[in-house]
């Protein structure tokens, strides 16, 4: 569920970052009866492991020999299909304030202000938004024709799609899409990838055209059906311009992250990591940090560990927001009430 107005709630518990332990620590905290507001600076959750390592298989959460990225998105969105929160995607954070008089938390968002009396960071190794194409271009082409994520691999069914990338991503992309695709083309600007031998070895024994060595100079509607796309390339070292007709291109080009921002946040820092207690406490009081941004004691950079953190931090916050509740009970519990 997304609020229509941030202003009109207060919530318990803000969790600024949608990746599996921003995730988990929502559903947590929903189990746990606290009103939880999920924000996600990209267009959909998952976090790393979504947008980096889609296909690729993750070995280290618990009772799961493997999974991929995706699928272990896929298992944590059921997962918080069983609570209520509110979610706010496509949303950042620029700055958090202390409103000592009301003993709240206001973060002021690019989609508003929202308030809270405890904040969770978990924002793994910063904020993530996609490298965008480096040249001008219309715009409302990102409305239907441009994508720099796949939220629906449907969207892509019977389509001429265009994928651009050299990476993990962009490779194990182009394969599932020609899976569903009229007609699927692979544009890199060298002749090698850089993805697992093993997925540029099935890309060689699909049906995706590759383009190599190109890269992108300019994208424009087709005149003659502004449904469609004309995609001009360019030939590396040489003048040879081509143009590609497609319905759709998918731009992988990886992604930016940042961290930078906690400084301007009065949040302690041990470089670029967040120091904490053993109960996820910052210097901030209610606000806590799980997560890859964290360090402490024998931190391990393990899903399984981020997983763990989020309980932690959620149960601390709950301590201190309401001392008389009881603070620990087992999930069958919960449930049974």
């Amino acid at each position: 569920m997304v609020t229509k107005n941030m202003n009109d709630k207060i919530y318990d518990i803000s969790i600024i970052g949608g990746g599996p332990a921003g995730m988990f620590a929502t559903y947590y905290a929903g189990l746990r009866n606290l009103k939880v507001a999920l924000i996600e600076s990209l267009p959909k959750l998952g976090g790393q492991p979504e947008t980096l390592y889609a296909q690729k298989h993750i070995y280290d959460v618990a009772a799961l020999p493997k999974i991929s990225g995706t699928n272990l998105t896929d298992q944590l969105t059921k997962q918080l299909e069983i609570t209520s929160f509110d979610k706010y995607l496509s949303t950042s954070v620029s700055s958090i304030e202390e409103n000592k008089k009301k003993n709240l938390w206001e973060l002021t968002t690019s989609k508003g202000t929202i308030r809270s009396k405890a904040i969770i960071i978990a924002i793994g190794n910063g904020a993530f938004k996609p490298r965008k194409l480096t040249f001008d271009y219309d715009e409302t082409l990102e409305n239907n024709n441009l994508s720099y994520f796949v939220n629906n691999i449907e969207d892509f069914r019977g389509k001429d799609v265009i994928v651009a990338g050299g990476g993990d991503s962009a490779v194990d992309w182009a394969i599932d899409l020609d899976k569903v695709t009229n007609h699927t083309s692979l544009i890199h600007r060298r002749n090698k990838y850089r993805a697992m031998e093993s997925s540029v070895q099935k890309l060689n024994d699909s049906d995706v055209e590759q383009l190599n060595p190109y890269i992108i100079k300019g994208i424009n509607y087709n005149p003659n059906n502004h449904e469609k796309i004309d995609v001009t390339l360019k030939l590396i070292k040489s003048d040879e311009l081509k143009t590609i007709t497609a319905d759709k291109l998918l731009v992988n080009y990886g992604f930016v992250s940042d961290s930078r921002i906690l400084k301007d946040w009065n949040i302690d820092l041990n470089g670029p990591f967040i120091p904490v207690s053993r109960e996820m406490e910052t210097n901030l009081p209610n606000v806590f940090a799980i997560g890859d941004i964290v360090t402490y004691p024998g931190k391990l950079q393990l899903i399984a560990t981020a997983f763990a953190e989020g309980p932690i931090a959620v149960t601390k916050a709950l301590r201190n927001l309401y001392p008389d509740k009881d603070y620990f009970e087992h999930s069958t519990s919960i449930f049974e009430k």
